[in-house]
């Protein structure tokens, strides 16, 4: 029986391979067709594009702490937000004004470092900040968070560690024998000093968001004008990896818009009975090319690993969600993305043990705590011969921004972003951005 189950494994494992290797080597589009729709694109100027809902582009400030950007994203259901330098409040000049954007990607890079030197604190009863050395730091990374290295011992503040020292946490509970036993043991205390005193509420320079900005910038402020071509700004929500692109009109720095991958998919969306659409919509995501990465290279979480494995395993690859699965065939049970953080941070009564806290608690907890709101959508799917169309309206009334691709049953086999997507519709055409940005910016996208 074993063998045969075995067999019937390794079977499935070659037709899935044979599957792959099929659809990449297939083209996205005919060839006309798909220039075409570049063609179009470069036409339509940005200005054309819906403003963001409201009319008004919400900002953040650079001295805010890093507590109240997470309660403005979460409050205003968005991923990210553009910072504004309260220093630059009557420069005319873009660059002058905003120093970048503030998204959950770079807010937990933050909040992981963080959490591990504020459990080093706790773990040494009288430690300072010069006396806590790479050592307790590499020790808790090695059993906690993974975190390393020179930069988290750069990152280790007087402040940081000495609010727990003083206000006596670590002494009361007098876990200074060594750092894995007390970040066992931390408890409620994490939030102690990761959420009620320091860093996270601090008002100090160390913890407002113009750090955040400063080191864990992931992706580069590059805003377009009102006559840029939605050419260009699809492709940098697609080929360069952008979530988001802002609208500055020349010699008027506030920005006007702010166009996410999001919204464009729900642009698609409206643009449902248009020939063109119709067109490619009607089409398997698989003749597409669709999923583009292998099923052996999709990231998953089991359901009973840590929720911080979760976290550390979306800030090393870069990426802003996992399937949540269970066994060796990776049936999906759910989803967690990196905005789920907000939970962690706004509501630590719902997490008594934040370091042995599994994924299957953490969805659970939230869905209970939630109901009411209905903001918890579990994980959206499509099969592999599911039509594009169906996959743009999925991920447009479930305002997500990824798909998972099952087969069989329910079995993760590859996933679909907001950015595979817009990829579908546009290519870039021969010096494109060398013509509308110049070279240097090129080269800046390309790093």
């Amino acid at each position: 029986m074993a063998q045969a189950e075995e067999n019937k494994e390794s079977s499935k494992l070659s037709s899935c391979d044979a599957y792959f290797e099929n659809i990449q080597s297939r083209k996205k589009l005919p060839r006309a067709l798909q220039e075409t729709l570049t063609a179009a694109f470069a036409r339509i100027p940005v200005s054309s594009f819906p403003g963001v809902p409201g009319g008004k582009v919400i900002e953040i400030l650079a001295d805010t702490s890093v507590a109240d950007a997470v309660k403005i994203l979460s409050e205003c259901n968005i991923l990210s937000a553009p910072v504004r330098n309260p220093d630059a409040r009557t420069s005319s000049d873009w660059r002058d004004r905003y120093l970048g954007i503030i998204d959950y990607s770079a807010i937990i890079l933050w909040v992981l470092e963080s959490a591990e030197l504020a459990a080093v604190a706790l773990s040494a009863s009288t430690a300072t900040a010069a006396g806590v050395g790479a050592g307790a730091v590499g020790a808790l990374g090695a059993v906690a968070l993974g975190v390393t290295g020179a930069a988290a011992v750069a990152g280790l503040t007087a402040a940081a560690v000495g609010a727990a020292v003083v206000g006596g946490v670590a002494a009361e509970k007098g876990v200074g024998k060594d750092a894995p036993t007390a970040a066992d043991n931390l408890g409620e205390d994490f939030y102690k000093v990761l959420l009620q005193d320091e860093p996270f509420k601090s008002t100090t320079e160390q913890s407002q968001v113009s750090t955040i900005i400063k080191s864990y910038r992931w992706a580069p402020f590059i805003p377009v004008a009102p006559d840029s071509s939605m050419l260009s700004v699809l492709l940098l929500l697609s080929k360069y990896r952008l979530r988001n692109v802002p609208v500055i009109e020349p010699g008027q720095p506030d920005i006007k818009n702010y166009i996410t991958q999001s919204a464009v998919v729900q642009g698609l969306e409206g643009c449902k009975g248009r020939d063109w659409f119709d067109c490619i919509a009607t089409m398997p995501v698989s003749d597409l090319g669709l999923p583009f990465m292998p099923y052996d290279k999709v990231i998953t979480i089991q359901r009973d690993e840590l929720i911080l494995e979760a976290f550390k395993r979306m800030r090393d690859n870069q990426i802003g969600g996992l399937p949540v699965v269970e066994g060796p065939r990776k049936k999906i049970v759910g989803n967690v993305s990196i905005r789920d953080i907000r939970y962690l941070l706004l509501k630590p009564e719902l997490f008594s043990n934040f370091r042995k806290l599994t994924v299957g608690d953490f969805m659970n907890t939230i869905v209970l705590a939630t109901q009411e709101t209905g903001r918890v959508t579990p994980a959206i799917t499509c099969k592999l011969d599911s039509t594009l169309g169906s996959v743009i309206r999925s991920l447009a009334s479930k305002s997500v921004h990824r798909i998972y691709v099952v087969a069989g049953d329910d079995e993760v086999v590859g996933v679909i972003t907001l950015r595979d997507v817009i990829s579908c519709f546009i290519h870039e055409p021969p010096n494109h951005f060398d013509s509308n940005f110049g070279f240097s910016m090129k080269e800046m996208l390309n790093q």
